[in-house]
């Protein structure tokens, strides 16, 4: 156990001995209850030397935990809180705490979906009921990039419950490119967030490669409790290490693709690297910079590096940059034609 857990078990033992105010309390009794409340929680004797009681009364007594307790000693060896009704675990919250609480408690409603925060759900409800209890009107100021009209969130706890019990799925599908859905047993290994888009990322057969399912486009899930879960050995950090978003392109080897960034965007890339893999090759006199990566090209670098508009260029390799550049030419033809696409009245 860590020292400061075992210095708050004696804050509150201490606590709760000073609260019975029909019992004198000298050192020694202190150090009795301390030392039999941290057995009870570690299992193992652990001995508590008088000078560790007498600098926890102390640091109580101060303002650094922010207790302030009003410990005095009276008949030169007994302890007493002053104030009768005093507790530790009543000292009202300060302007930080409440602020801290208000954005901590967001942040974890963010997560609602997954049944592991099932058992601190009633915990946020209360410790918001008493956030606003105390302070009547707080916005929160950290904001969570969400959707909450994407469909396929409400599988992600089904999912989730499913990769720790190793049962294997039988999932209705239906991708953007196909025509009809299909259905078929999957063997899930991980969930992975990408772009504020949740992926299931597993295999149908032992035999078949490794393969990423949107959540969003799931129809229905079932289990098939008859087939043995496949047990493999999936490393999603070593997986993933070589790519952006999710689709990995099984064979297709890193390659080093090298970058111009105009001035503008540059500090942006930066501060906020397109993969873990950027390097800085050379800052130009115009502030632009050439930065490269080691990756293995896919969709969702395509998108990417499209999103930059003209801000950005390819400068090898050769076969991409003519990729991106036709891509570039199509998209341009869209804007040359003199109505553009018609609307349907």
């Amino acid at each position: 156990m860590s020292q400061n857990k075992n210095a708050l078990i004696r804050y509150k033992t201490i606590d709760k001995c000073l609260q019975n105010k029909y019992r004198q309390w000298t050192l020694e009794d202190l150090i009795e209850c301390c030392s039999e409340a941290l057995f009870e929680y570690e299992g193992r004797q652990n001995p508590i030397s008088k000078r560790t009681i007498q600098m926890d009364i102390q640091l109580m007594r101060s303002e650094k935990l922010g207790y302030n307790a009003p410990i005095v000693v009276y008949d030169k060896k007994y302890y007493k809180y002053d104030d009768e009704d005093f507790s530790i675990t009543d000292i009202p919250l300060t302007e930080t705490d409440m602020n801290v609480l208000t954005e901590t408690v967001s942040m974890l409603k963010q997560f609602k979906d997954f049944s592991l925060f099932n058992d601190v759900s009633d915990i946020l409800q209360r410790l918001e009921d008493k956030i606003y209890a105390e302070k009547s009107h707080t916005k929160p100021v950290i904001y969570l990039d969400k959707n909450e009209s994407l469909k396929g969130l409400h599988y992600l706890d089904e999912v989730y419950q499913a990769i720790i019990k190793k049962v294997v799925l039988v999932i209705t599908y239906k991708s953007f490119k196909s025509k009809e859905e299909s259905k078929f047993h999957f063997h899930p290994f991980i969930l992975k967030e990408f772009n504020n888009r949740w992926f299931l990322i597993g295999k149908t057969k032992t035999s078949q490669p490794i393969t990423n399912l949107a959540l969003d486009r799931i129809i229905a899930i079932d289990y098939d409790f008859n087939i043995p879960y496949l047990e493999e050995h999936f490393d999603a950090d070593t997986y993933y290490k070589d790519i952006i978003g999710v689709t990995v392109n099984s064979g297709l080897q890193p390659r080093r693709i090298e970058l111009w960034i105009d001035a503008i965007n540059a500090p942006y890339v930066l501060t906020k690297p397109l993969h873990s893999s950027q390097r800085l090759i050379r800052e130009n006199e115009d502030k632009s910079i050439i930065v490269h990566l080691f990756i293995s090209p896919n969709y969702e670098m395509e998108r990417l590096l499209l999103g930059f508009g003209d801000s950005i260029e390819i400068l090898r390799p050769e076969n991409l940059r003519n990729r991106m550049k036709t891509i570039l030419k199509k998209a341009i033809s869209r804007y040359e034609t003199e109505n553009g696409t018609e609307l349907n009245a």
